[in-house]
């Protein structure tokens, strides 16, 4: 009769640590803070539930900061376009995403410029896709709505 608790405890305890290691994207990153890295990929991992890409960037006077990019998850990305072997260490890309709230050399990546110059989408499902200049291509007197700018994103 006791062991029923106990392992009720248990599953209780599992489950609440494994949901509090997956977060949402408003809770770490700043939509409003765009950072673009250009470097060499370090380490490319393919794991759930996301995906990480390392970049070293060098700067002018030759020092080199690492940069941790968390992504949507390995299923997400397949979906997406993105093969399990797509990035090799010491692979040249450029990464736009949004920087983590608490100022650390960690992003949610956005957008991933591949060595070929392919770009693809890589980050979570809740990860925002700006808007593109919409307006500059709708026809005069047509309306644009939040369904054709997300559209227009694909």
């Amino acid at each position: 009769m006791t062991r029923t608790p106990c392992v009720l405890a248990a599953v209780l305890l599992l489950t609440a640590m494994r949901a509090s290691a997956h977060h949402s994207f408003a809770a770490e990153y700043d939509a409003n803070k765009l950072v673009t890295v250009s470097g060499a990929v370090t380490r490319f991992s393919w794991t759930n539930p996301h995906a990480l890409l390392y970049v070293a960037e060098p700067d002018e006077s030759g020092k080199v900061t690492i940069w941790k990019f968390e992504m949507g998850s390995p299923n997400g990305l397949l979906h997406r376009g993105w093969r399990r072997g797509e990035l090799k260490k010491g692979d040249p890309v450029t990464v736009d995403g949004y920087a983590a709230k608490d100022g650390s050399n960690l992003a949610n990546a956005r957008t991933v410029t591949l060595p070929d110059g392919r770009k693809l989408f890589g980050g979570f499902q809740s990860t925002p896709r700006r808007t593109r200049q919409v307006a500059l291509l709708q026809k005069p007197g047509t309306k644009v709505t939040s369904a054709s700018a997300r559209a227009s994103e694909r």
